[in-house]
């Protein structure tokens, strides 16, 4: 989704995806982040929030008719229909990061 997102382009790649992999734990309540993770990232949980709260919001973004390809694409099956899920409500994301 941010390959479509300019403000996005500012932000280094290893972070990017260490927030996306935050987001998604958390939306699948797989645990938060670990010490192992934040080893090997580099990045504590406290860095990633305001990106992860970020992410959460495009989620909520409805495409542009211009801009479908990449949603289209990740909306097949083959691809687990990622692009479907439903973000997080902001205030229950709020509340656990704050924990984290």
């Amino acid at each position: 989704m941010t390959l479509q997102e300019y403000d996005y382009a500012r932000e280094r790649p290893s972070k990017l995806a260490a927030s996306c992999l935050l987001l998604a734990l958390t939306m699948k309540n797989l645990g938060g982040w670990t010490p192992t993770l934040e080893h090997y990232s580099g990045y504590c949980a406290q860095d990633l929030h305001p990106l992860v709260r970020r992410l959460n919001f495009l989620l909520t973004y409805q495409p542009c008719d211009k801009l479908k390809a990449v949603r289209t694409k990740y909306s097949h099956r083959v691809f687990f229909e990622v692009a479907k899920v439903t973000p997080m409500d902001m205030l229950k994301l709020e509340e656990i990061l704050k924990s984290c």
